[in-house]
């Protein structure tokens, strides 16, 4: 089960552009325990190797590409039931109906999300976690963590990611066997659309992975509104390698 959480932040963070990538905030030592990070990211990078990616390759060569949109919708529309769940905890009633609508129209007329109905008739995703409700509350992000088996986190996110296992469809699931059977799916699904994005990864893995992470997640608590601040690369060197 942890596992499935350290696939999500990384399809997160390979969504970016890689200048995108580069802006955190520089204000403050975001990643005072560099050191063991880089151990932690090295440990994981080692399961990714030797686990994860040869079991998303056969996934991937044997799933047709109509049966794995059919697994991402599915997994998407259990997102949208916790992002109802979180919305309402921030008081975005807005968001709330809108993650709400899209759960209930896609786990019927989709046919248990297995189609994303709701987005052509004009319901669009509110997305959302606990991270950004502790955000909104006034919760501090804290610093940077690379967590064994559950990838990048913030003190916040890592705290929201807890809570948000708890509180998704899954974890309401009696059944032992079929509950642990879609955390492995979701798993294997999340990082078989990883493997063209991760072409992506350049220079110093770990640098590029904490400041993307750190950029989705500053944009992603602020609504889409952030500062314009740089890391460790400088725009000149980016412009070399793209």
């Amino acid at each position: 089960m942890p596992l499935i959480r350290f696939i999500v932040p990384l399809l997160l963070t390979l969504s970016l552009s890689p200048a995108q990538a580069q802006v955190i905030e520089e204000e403050v030592n975001i990643d005072p325990l560099e050191s063991i990070n880089r151990r932690m990211f090295t440990l994981n990078n080692g399961l990714d190797k030797f686990l994860l990616r040869p079991l998303a390759q056969t996934y991937h060569i044997v799933m047709p590409d109509i049966g794995e949109r059919g697994v991402g919708n599915f997994f998407a529309n259990l997102y949208d039931a916790n992002a109802a769940f979180n919305a309402l905890l921030q008081w975005r009633l807005e968001g709330a109906m809108q993650s709400g609508g899209r759960f209930v129209v896609n786990s019927t007329a989709g046919f248990l999300g297995l189609i994303d109905v709701a987005t052509p008739i004009g319901i669009r995703p509110y997305r959302t976690d606990f991270g950004h409700t502790l955000a909104i509350w006034g919760a501090e992000s804290g610093p940077y963590l690379m967590v064994p088996f559950f990838g990048p986190r913030t003190v916040r996110s890592g705290t929201g990611t807890i809570v948000d296992i708890y509180a998704s469809p899954q974890g309401y699931i009696d059944n032992v066997r079929l509950r642990n059977t879609l955390y492995g799916l979701e798993l294997i699904d999340g990082r078989a659309r990883l493997l063209k994005a991760e072409e992506l990864i350049s220079g110093d893995e770990y640098i590029f992975v904490r400041d993307a992470y750190l950029q989705q997640r500053n944009f992603f608590v602020n609504d889409g509104v952030v500062e314009d601040n740089f890391s460790d690369y400088d725009e000149e060197a980016w412009d070399e390698d793209f």
